[in-house]
């Protein structure tokens, strides 16, 4: 048997292509053990041919270019390559193929995204066929003589989806295009009458068992002659084809080799427009319904969804919904941190889903609750989440006997032990010791020891870890059913990824070895937070993680896209370096990038020209710094925290000399003096500001970092000389920041990440803001991932605000997000800033501003965003609202979620009316279904 495998490509001097695959002369699917192929300058086209043993055999492969210039291997993109040969039926298979690049846009149309929702294909479609439930189709039918499909080709055999036995002589036609609508096909008009001689009722209409794999098999009856054909749309209940792709025909080269079978994997459909969605953003414990307890549920999901469809919104977007409870008080509110990366909050079950109390004095308790919850604007964090656990420990010893004998319980555990075991043996323990730090565990609980045998039904405190099995198994449930109907209804559930993990948590509690426990992650100073910010997430330990290829990571993902086909990964800036700050740090200036290349001494000493260890990376602290920061309170402070360390220099006391001995020792003053708490709480922040007084933090061994924002620290301004400010300014600090780890930084990105992105087949989309460097943007583009544009955050630091107009396709833009303000509020903060904005981006020059954010204005705004180029136009429901002066909320402060600056912010946000209010709008949803429309999105 004869394999040839040629595509067209073109490549410089050093690169050569390659096949490797799954059958032994493909090398096994080792790339060091792949065929070369062999290049024809006149046809610009690579190729091979391989005399495979067997007679028959199906064999996966895929095209890899192999580079000399750069000692690299770059594999095409799209998923594997199949075919199935038969000797018996051709004793040579031509396989011409396209090279896939990786990076073009048409490549995310494969993710989960569109394949599984937004394109999904009808049970039971048949491509050739009109629908059975629409009479006017069934009309409409061309006749069957006039069409022809590849199932209905005789000498065609379909063994599964990817593979097909073509016969001598015959043509398969293959084309990966999942952008094809539900009640549409896809077909093939040619020149040969085999493809209908251009007639659009007679074309060629392809199956899709193998979607988003479209193909077709057929004898052309002019083999000798060039075949010219195009792809079109096929409208099965009208009979024919529908507007046929773009660009020039594509062509089947002549042939006399009667006995060759030819299979062309065609490149991509060529569409006339881009597809462009929008979609809604909302919490799911921000929505409200009448069937909820205080907080939004995942049942609400479905009412969101209905909603969605009505206003021809394609994307629900929520923030992460992992279990949070650590401390069972309402600081378990942050939903970034998780006591476990694939447990669910407990927040979001429907009680009455999983069953009706029997207990009548309870089910009365419930129904009082849900009144006196229902009305309240925020959420109420810890009375909620008491009456939610005091009456799952109730359906739980009501239901027990039914859960664990429900063979889809049992099914749920076989499949989540991994995971399950060790989250219910955790908050059994958190909840018997009081903390979820399981450090201040008794000794034989410290480390996880025989999880299986602890959580085993047989055990006498086996309900201490049942009740968790339960809550779990029927918040999957809900969650599944929710998901499942958006999916039915072609709306995308997006998920939101945090980029760290809590310290007291089931991850750290068993693998520990995967984190750097004694550091901690953070950002860098930005818009929100002029000191940094500080997650106090251990970092993570990536050399550990490489071992077993990222297996963490990839089990993680894999659990994520058990509920979403899209998904957000926050600060996806930490897969190339994460803002690291020491423990003893409780702000943000005294971090550094990791991994990161610092100075050692020599090399700040030759480009400084000196190097003074005490003036550089000690406080530098002198007594009208004080007198600046703590105005008449300076000869006190310096009293109790300082010391006079002689020739002008003050120092810290050793009991308050960081950070976290600052903060132990002002929280025992508060606690003293609780009516001083305000007091407290401003000279705590002085005190932060004089340790951070430093040019150089040390990174050990004699190297050091700069400071980050060095140039807005006292220290800096009173260096003895403007040579040595613009030495450590323009030519240490600059270079160090923004030009010496790029291609560093982007070597740590294209590592890390592509084990994250390729582990499932969702839509990916990071969250770049802020200190971005320039190499994320490119490789963000060559993995398909896409980026975040906030209109008020603009990547271009030149730039005030970005306009819509200017977004890649392969990313997201919207007007706001969870951690800023609304459109609404934002509009109030800088009526200087606001006016300019006005003129600028909105292009009312000239004219003044109103002083609130007007419906119109935020219409303006909504539109602007709606007719950008980018792939999603995702919107708060908050910006959404703003449209409408009957709808929005009467005082926009209250509708920011978070506010980054604030480590003691209370997630309590809430949507004000009821999601059964929004579905019936009808004068709001019906206006905004015809924004959506008018800008071609979905």
């Amino acid at each position: 048997m004869i394999l040839r495998f040629s595509l067209p490509y073109r490549t410089v001097f050093g690169q050569h292509l390659a096949v490797c695959g799954s059958h032994p002369d493909l090398g096994n699917w080792q790339p060091a053990a792949a065929a070369d192929m062999h290049y024809d300058e006149a046809s610009t086209c690579w190729s091979i041919e391989l005399t495979v043993p067997d007679a028959a055999g199906e064999l996966t492969y895929k095209y890899v270019l192999r580079d000399a210039n750069t000692s690299g291997e770059h594999w095409e993109a799209g998923p594997n390559r199949a075919i199935a040969y038969d000797a018996a039926r051709t004793p040579r298979l031509h396989l011409a193929d396209y090279w896939r690049a990786p990076g073009q846009p048409e490549n995310e149309l494969l993710t989960a995204a569109f394949t599984k929702v937004l394109f999904r294909r009808p049970t039971g479609y048949d491509p050739a066929k009109a629908p059975a439930e629409t009479p006017a189709a069934k009309a409409k039918k061309a006749p069957a003589a006039k069409t022809k499909t590849a199932k209905a080709a005789a000498e065609t055999v379909v063994a599964g989806p990817g593979t097909t036995y073509p016969a001598a002589g015959q043509t398969t036609f293959r084309l990966l295009a999942p952008r094809v609508a539900p009640q549409h096909g896809l077909c093939i008009l040619g020149s040969d009458p085999a493809l209908g001689a251009w007639d659009n009722t007679k074309a060629l209409v392809l199956a899709d068992a193998d979607y988003p794999t479209w193909s077709g098999t057929v004898t052309l009856q002019n083999p000798g002659e060039d075949c010219h054909y195009k792809y079109a749309m096929w409208d099965a209940a009208a009979g024919h084809a529908l507007d046929m792709e773009g660009g020039e025909n594509r062509v089947v080269p002549a042939t006399q080799d009667y006995i060759v079978a030819r299979v062309f994997n065609d490149e991509a459909y060529q569409y006339a427009t881009t597809w462009r969605g929008a979609g809604v953003a909302l919490p799911v414990f921000a929505m409200r319904s009448a069937a909820g307890l205080g907080v939004g549920e995942f049942s609400d999901l479905t009412l969101l969804t209905d909603w969605a469809v009505q206003t021809g919104l394609k994307l629900v977007q929520i923030l992460p919904i992992n279990d949070t409870t650590a401390t069972h008080t309402w600081v378990d509110s942050y939903p970034y941190a998780a006591i476990s990366v694939f447990a669910l909050h407990p927040q979001f079950i429907h009680l009455e889903g999983i069953a009706a109390l029997k207990d009548k004095k309870a089910a009365k308790e419930l129904a009082t609750l849900k009144v006196e919850f229902n009305a309240k604007d925020f959420v109420d964090y810890e009375p909620v989440m008491n009456a939610k656990w005091k009456f799952l420990k109730l359906l739980y010893k009501q239901e027990k006997a039914a859960f664990l004998s429900d063979a889809e319980y049992r099914e749920f555990y076989a499949s989540q032990t991994d995971w399950l075991v060790p989250y219910a043996a955790f908050s059994a323990l958190r909840d018997r010791y009081h903390t979820a730090d399981f450090q201040e565990w008794p000794a034989q609980f410290r480390t996880p020891q025989n999880l299986a045998e602890l959580t085993a039904e047989t055990a006498l405190d086996y309900d201490e870890y049942g009740l968790f099995f339960f809550t779990q198994y029927h918040l999957d449930k809900q969650l599944r059913a929710a998901v499942a109907y958006a999916r039915s209804r072609g709306v995308v559930l997006k998920g939101d990824l945090p980029i760290g993990i809590y310290r007291h948590s089931v991850d750290a509690w068993t693998q520990p070895e995967l984190y750097h426990m004694d550091s901690q992650a953070g950002a860098p100073p930005d818009d929100f937070s002029t000191t940094g910010q500080n997650w106090r997430f251990p970092t993570y330990n990536w050399q550990r993680m490489a071992e077993d290829g990222y297996l963490w990571w990839k089990q993680r993902m894999g659990h994520l896209a058990r509920y979403f086909d899209t998904l957000r990964i926050d600060h996806i800036l930490g897969f190339f370096r994460i803002w690291e700050m020491p423990i003893e740090s409780v702000e943000g200036l005294l971090g550094h990038f990791a991994p990161a290349l610092p100075l050692h001494r020599h090399e700040i000493e030759r480009r400084l020209g000196w190097f003074d260890y005490s003036r550089l990376c000690e406080p530098y602290i002198r007594w009208h710094m004080l007198q600046d920061i703590f105005q008449g309170e300076a000869q006190a402070v310096f009293d109790e925290y300082l010391n006079d360390a002689s020739f002008g220099r003050i120092h810290l006391k050793e009991a308050v000399s960081d950070q976290r001995k600052i903060e132990a020792y002002i929280a025992q003053k508060v606690s003293a003096q609780p009516e001083h708490a305000e007091y407290f709480a401003w000279l705590q922040k002085g005190l932060f500001a004089l340790v951070n007084e430093v040019l150089f933090v040390p990174a050990g061994d004699d190297f050091y970092h700069p400071r980050i924002t060095l140039n807005k620290s006292y220290s800096f301004r009173e260096l003895d000389a403007d040579q040595d400010r613009r030495r450590l300014y323009d030519d240490i600090y600059v270079d160090f920041f923004f030009r010496r780890h790029e291609e560093f930084w982007r070597q740590q990105g294209l590592v890390k990440l592509p084990p994250v992105r390729y582990a499932t087949d969702m839509l990916i989309c990071g969250e770049d803001l802020g200190m971005v460097p320039a190499s994320v943007p490119g490789v963000m583009k060559e993995l398909g991932i896409l980026g975040l544009n906030v209109q008020r955050m603009p990547s271009n630091p030149e730039t005030e605000f970005s306009h819509p107009n200017d977004a890649a396709y392969l990313s997201v833009v919207t007007p706001s997000s969870h951690d800023t303000s609304t459109i609404r509020g934002w509009w109030e903060e800088d009526r200087v800033r606001t006016q300019r904005f006005f003129e600028t981006i909105l292009g009312h020059w000239r004219e003044v501003a109103p002083f609130y954010c007007e419906p119109w204005v935020a219409r303006e705004i909504l539109v602007q965003h709606l007719h950008s180029p980018a792939m999603w136009a995702i919107f708060p429901l908050q910006d959404l609202l703003a449209m409408d002066s009957h709808l929005r909320r009467a005082n926009p402060h209250e509708e920011q979620i978070n506010v980054p600056s604030n480590p003691n912010h209370f997630w309590k946000y809430r949507l004000h009316f009821p999601l059964e209010e929004l579905v019936d709008a009808v004068g709001f949803n019906e206006p905004l279904r015809a924004l959506v429309a008018a800008s071609g999105r979905g």
